[in-house]
Parts: C-alpha cells; sequence; structure tokens
C-alpha cells in the first residue's frame, strides 16, 4: 500500500509566540481567524479562528477534502448549553448549530467557498490516527490531496479533572497526499498513547523523532 505523504503543515500554539516569529509555519497566536469575514468569526473560539486559518492556508484554492478531529470540540457552548437546560432556560438556536462537531468546517466552508467533502471526527483519543486512516480513504478515491487538522479548544474548569487536555487551545494541520513530500513511516503502537495537537506540532517540528500513538509514527528522512 502506497504511503501517505506529508507536503506542507501549519501549527497554532499560544504559548509558542517566540517559536512563531522563528518557523513560518507555526501561525501568530494573537488574533486567529484573519480568513474569516468578522460576522462568522465571532461564532467560534480561538481554536476554531486558527483551525478555519490553518484550512484556508494548507488548502488556499478550496480543492480538498477537508477532515477536522476534536476530542472535546468547544466544550464551552456545550457546557453552556446543558446548564442552561438545567435551569430550565430557553436553548440559543445560534449556540446549538455552534455546538456541533462540524460548525469549524462550515464555517471555513461559508468563508472560503468550499464545496469538496467535508468530514468531522471525535475519537476518544485516537484523533490523529483516525485523521489518517480517513485521509488515506480519500486519497484511495483519487483525490490528489486530503488536509487534516487536529484541534482542541480551552477545557472549562467544570471539565478539567475529568479528561485528558493539553492544557490550552491548539490547533495543528496537515496536507497530504501519496506523491509529494516525507512519508510517514508508521512504527510499534505505545500502549494508551493519545496524541494532543501540541504532540503532533512537538513532532513535525522536529523536538520529539517519533510521534507515539498506536500505532506510532515518524518522518521519513528528507
Amino acid at each position: 500500500m502506497e504511503q501517505l505523504r506529508l507536503s506542507e503543515w501549519l501549527g497554532w500554539d499560544p504559548l509558542r509566540e517566540e517559536n512563531a516569529t522563528k518557523d513560518a509555519r507555526l501561525l501568530p497566536s494573537d488574533k486567529p481567524g484573519v480568513s474569516l469575514p468578522a460576522m462568522l468569526r465571532r461564532r467560534l473560539d480561538n481554536a476554531g479562528r486558527a483551525t478555519c486559518d490553518i484550512l484556508a492556508g494548507l488548502d488556499p484554492e478550496a480543492r480538498c477534502p477537508l477532515i477536522h478531529a476534536s476530542r472535546h470540540g468547544d466544550a464551552n457552548f456545550t457546557l453552556s448549553m446543558l446548564k442552561a437546560l438545567a435551569n430550565q432556560e430557553p436553548l440559543s438556536p445560534t449556540r446549538f448549530s455552534m455546538s456541533v462537531h462540524n460548525a469549524t468546517l462550515g464555517v471555513h466552508a461559508i468563508a472560503n467557498h468550499h464545496y469538496r467533502p467535508l468530514q468531522a471526527l471525535g475519537a476518544s483519543g485516537n484523533e490523529f490516527n483516525a485523521l489518517l486512516w480517513e485521509a488515506r480513504g480519500y486519497l484511495a478515491e483519487g483525490h490528489e490531496a486530503v488536509v487534516i487538522v487536529f484541534s482542541e479548544g480551552t477545557l472549562p474548569g467544570d471539565y478539567i479533572d475529568c479528561t485528558p487536555h493539553p492544557g490550552h487551545a491548539c490547533a495543528v494541520g496537515l496536507r497530504l497526499s501519496l506523491t509529494q513530500g516525507r512519508a510517514l513511516v508508521a512504527e510499534d503502537a505505545t500502549p494508551g498513547a493519545a496524541p494532543t495537537p501540541l504532540d503532533v506540532i512537538d513532532w513535525l517540528g522536529g523536538c520529539s523523532p517519533r510521534l507515539a500513538a498506536a500505532p506510532g509514527w515518524r518522518l521519513e528522512e528528507a
């Protein structure tokens, strides 16, 4: 089977502002959402806005299938609706529409006139590998390239002790194909590994030679 190849990547990490000035692959942390008009930008949190910027940067001509994964999505929206229900308050239709897992992709598609396939995933800690498997399927169907984005938003305090989380909002995206770039080489699985977007940024940026996952991954030497 042909290997997935990484042709380009972009990341967003608000705590790496100094590195963002040195590495063009790290987007500036302040005011994410430059790819969106203000009316749409205000509907998303910073992780969603950064996700849209990454999608626009890796697919500027809106030609690729797009896949977005997040373990928790915008948990603040979800929690606020649960609290409203508990207090017997009416739900905001806009807030409900933006709480679904594919909301970020929808906003990006509207802003950038994207008419190709869109897919949103959640995989209980296995988001990165789920993205790769889905991308491989689109490439097998004949698409030239696929763009995947893995993001996490800010986690409400109510949930912090209940689930793994990178600690702050972050996002990373990859443009994958079967013909261009460095090959992704599968390695032995790391039991219990659940990589976050920060782990993927460290791996792609060369801070770690291997991404611990199930299976693990390394990049072919350039």
